[in-house]
């Protein structure tokens, strides 16, 4: 009986396929524990991920979300799945219009925040393996402290080309998620929230998604005490309008 009643709990628990670093999956992990929904992790090593994630899921993206024998991928995806399956503490406003609105801004945030963040990061931190390198193999495989310094000068590469990063699309991303912050700023005047009166998913992606400036606690991964100095300025220059994260990370992580 105890043996049936495991093997139960062992196929409807939900297990989170992800990157520890991944802002999406920073997302989909704060989603969780919002919830307070019992789950795993399985953390990946970047590059040796893709075969394993592609035939779980037929696609190499993270994060992959697994229960009851259902995938579901995409973090904005997992999250309406999360609010169907798991209605407790609800992220997605029961009011037409404010569902409407919080799914506008998570996909502002998705395009114009989350891949303008990755682009601006990784463009300084690939040139810091010492940095990166730790952080890619925390919490995975054993083998992973071992294998990835032989990897990491390819895997660089490859990550450069997929993400088009140089110093042109670099500026570009950062120019566009000036843009991004300062209309969530001027949005954000005189409001605690993004829509409504409570918190929902829009600040959820938002904040999970411009976590990685801020350096945000609770985010699951040891951040260094200081970035590499073009990144440190960067992070500087956005301090006073993201304190809105660091209080949503304080209050709702």
């Amino acid at each position: 009986m105890e043996a049936i009643q495991y093997f139960q709990e062992k196929i409807t628990m939900l297990t989170l396929y992800q990157f520890p670093i991944s802002h999406y999956c920073e997302k989909v992990r704060w989603a969780l524990d919002y919830k307070r929904l019992d789950y795993r992790t399985v953390n990946l090593l970047p590059g040796l991920h893709m075969a394993k994630v592609t035939k779980l899921s037929g696609s190499s993206s993270l994060p992959v979300l697994v229960h009851d024998g259902k995938i579901i991928k995409n973090s904005s995806d997992i999250i309406d799945y999360l609010d169907t399956h798991f209605p407790e503490s609800p992220l997605t406003p029961d009011n037409q219009a404010l569902r409407q609105e919080a799914m506008e801004w998570e996909k502002f945030a998705d395009e114009q925040i989350g891949i303008m963040v990755r682009a601006v990061c990784y463009h300084v931190l690939l040139d810091h393996p010492d940095m990166l390198i730790p952080i890619f193999t925390a919490g995975g495989p054993w083998y992973g402290r071992f294998v990835m310094p032989f990897i990491y000068p390819k895997l660089s590469s490859a990550m450069r080309s997929r993400m088009k990063l140089d110093q042109r699309t670099s500026q570009t991303a950062l120019e566009q998620l000036g843009r991004a912050i300062d209309k969530l700023d001027a949005h954000l005047q005189n409001r605690e929230f993004l829509v409504g009166d409570r918190f929902t998913r829009a600040d959820l992606a938002v904040a999970s998604l411009l976590a990685p400036l801020c350096k945000a606690e609770k985010y699951g991964i040891d951040w260094p005490k200081q970035f590499p100095e073009p990144l440190e300025k960067i992070s500087e220059s956005y301090s006073g309008k993201t304190a809105w994260i660091r209080r949503l990370y304080a209050d709702y992580r």
